[in-house]
């Protein structure tokens, strides 16, 4: 307690000391001493405390506060994905366009031919037109749709056009078309009674088997073809005539020779007439197929009309 009396007396002192230097300085017109703002104050002040002047001058001196560092941003808090609104469903691409025709079912009828009718070959050939529905197209010369009697009684059907069929738009006039025709002759018909006609339409390049979308696009115009002869019986010369007609992937050695029916017309399957001249061996069995289809018509070999 007595230090804090020495203390404070001490200080009393001073500022009575610095009071009257203060006083002296008005009174001589002197230079105003510069003090801090701070301790100007707390002379003036009357109440001034001895306790607080001993603490200011303990306290450290300390180095000015840094700048405190600016808040961090906040993130508010993420926002639900509202659901998008239900978009209008996409027509199916059939509703927008009409399938192509390797597309549609083979069925034999065509938008040109009405359904149930009895549809004429110069029809069909007018709704086959410049065909283009398939890539056969970009490389033929020239359509071969069929030639013959219209009102057939037999129809022999081929795979498809060769280089000279191609040239000529006429089917079966090469190599294998000149082993045709002595078939037929032998059966006892002329190639001018029979109607002859191929699965495709168009020369496959290099001769090559036709593919799948290839007969799918010439398939109902062959049905239509059939529908307008209404034959008593056709002759599918190898595998693609039959297997295309009776729907059915048997092999052609294993299906010739025996009678199948396609839409209520009896169908023998065979060799086709190519494969007979790099296979001459075979002739017979192809022989022995036709055999069959003259006796079905009561007809003997050689025996013409």
């Amino acid at each position: 307690m007595s230090e804090a009396l020495d203390t404070s007396n001490e200080l009393s002192e001073v500022l009575e000391d610095l009071r009257r230097h203060l006083l002296w300085q008005e009174e001589a017109g002197g230079r105003i001493l510069q003090v801090d703002a701070r301790l100007a104050a707390e002379l003036r002040a009357a109440n001034l405390r001895p306790q607080a002047l001993q603490r200011a001058k303990a306290a450290p001196q300390q180095a000015p506060a840094a700048p405190s560092a600016p808040p961090a941003p906040v993130t508010p808090p993420p926002v639900a994905a509202r659901p998008l609104a239900a978009r209008p469903a996409t027509p199916a691409p059939e509703r927008l366009i009409e399938a192509p025709a390797q597309a549609r079912p083979a069925e034999g009828s065509l938008p040109g031919v009405v359904e149930g009718e009895r549809p004429t070959l110069d029809q069909i050939r007018r709704e086959l037109g410049d065909c283009r529905r398939c890539k056969l197209c970009d490389g033929r010369k020239n359509i071969v749709f069929g030639s013959g009697n219209p009102r057939a009684e037999l129809v022999f059907v081929g795979e498809g056009p060769g280089e000279t069929e191609d040239l000529q738009g006429v089917p079966f006039v090469g190599a294998a078309g000149e082993l045709l025709t002595k078939m037929i002759e032998a059966m006892g018909y002329r190639r001018d009674d029979v109607y002859i006609c191929n699965v495709v339409k168009c020369r496959p390049p290099g001769n090559r088997n036709p593919e799948p979308d290839e007969v799918a696009a010439c398939e109902p115009f062959l049905r239509a073809q059939l529908r307008a002869v209404q034959p008593k019986a056709i002759v599918a010369l190898g595998k693609f005539a039959a297997q295309t007609l009776l729907r059915d992937s048997t092999p052609i050695t294993r299906m010739r020779g025996q009678w199948r029916e396609y839409e209520g017309i009896k169908l023998m399957p065979t060799f086709h007439p190519a494969y007979l001249l790099r296979q001459p061996a075979e002739k017979k069995k192809a022989w022995e197929d036709l055999q069959q289809v003259m006796k079905f018509f009561g007809k003997q070999p050689g025996q013409r009309g």
